[in-house]
């Protein structure tokens, strides 16, 4: 089966809108069940694959997303190119609410998770290349993808992957500030390095639901208005993808 782009949604994206001619496929894998049922399909004149990061009920936190499970069902599906759709808090200034970045680095604070292909016993050990973590080809796709839709994008950018579920600490988010990082998330990674492992072609789609704490104007920060403004950025992902794929 040929597939033109996977994209793997995060919170918010628990399906793809206008997927036509839909078909659900569970795939086997060597490491346990996927996140959930792969959903192929035409979009934009494409074979379009997607994939609910957290479930479609979003039943999975970030700790427990069978990162491993869901690159390797993407790839057996034929797979090529994948964007991640993560929601994320902002750091830098002008990453606030409702924003949209395609990153460029990122850094790893994450823990306990299964981090390569590596760790089944008898797997050759490769040692990947990962000083750039995206697909620079596909982040430039993405990124005139916007630009011919019309869809505001920021050009790079760090993303910090913490563990979660929890929301960070104001102390945590300064020092991540101080390491550089512009953006916090908690699926980044190991998604990222395992792509390049499987030697696929990624970039990730970052919308900005709220700044992380101590940044921006906000005291606290609201659930309810997290999810507004993640569905306004959510919304515009198909437009997004659309333009790339119609080229």
């Amino acid at each position: 089966m040929s597939i033109d782009l996977a994209v793997i949604g995060g919170s918010g994206l628990y399906n793809f809108p206008g997927l036509e001619n839909a078909r659900r496929q569970s795939v086997d894998t060597p490491f346990g069940p996927a996140s959930g049922d792969v959903v192929t399909g035409d979009f934009a004149g494409k074979r379009l694959a997607f994939l609910a990061r957290h479930g479609e009920s979003h039943s999975l936190p970030p700790h427990r997303v069978n990162y491993r499970a869901n690159l390797w069902a993407l790839h057996q599906l034929g797979a090529r190119r994948v964007v991640g759709v993560n929601a994320v808090g902002g750091i830098r200034d002008d990453m606030g609410p409702r924003v949209i970045v395609v990153p460029d680095q990122i850094i790893d604070y994450t823990h306990g998770r299964f981090t390569s292909f590596c760790d089944v016993e008898g797997a050759e050990v490769k040692h990947i290349d990962f000083s750039e973590p995206y697909t620079a080809s596909l982040r430039r796709d993405l990124l005139a993808a916007a630009a011919r839709a019309g869809v505001p994008a920021i050009d790079g950018g760090c993303y910090g992957a913490t563990q979660g579920p929890r929301l960070e600490t104001r102390a945590e988010i300064a020092r991540m500030k101080r390491d550089g990082c512009d953006l916090v998330g908690m699926t980044g990674m190991p998604e990222a390095a395992l792509a390049r492992e499987l030697e696929l072609e990624y970039a990730c789609l970052a919308l900005v639901a709220n700044f992380a704490a101590g940044c921006g104007d906000e005291e606290e920060i609201s659930i309810e208005e997290i999810f507004a403004h993640l569905a306004a950025a959510t919304a515009e992902v198909p437009k997004i993808l659309g333009a790339m794929l119609a080229g």
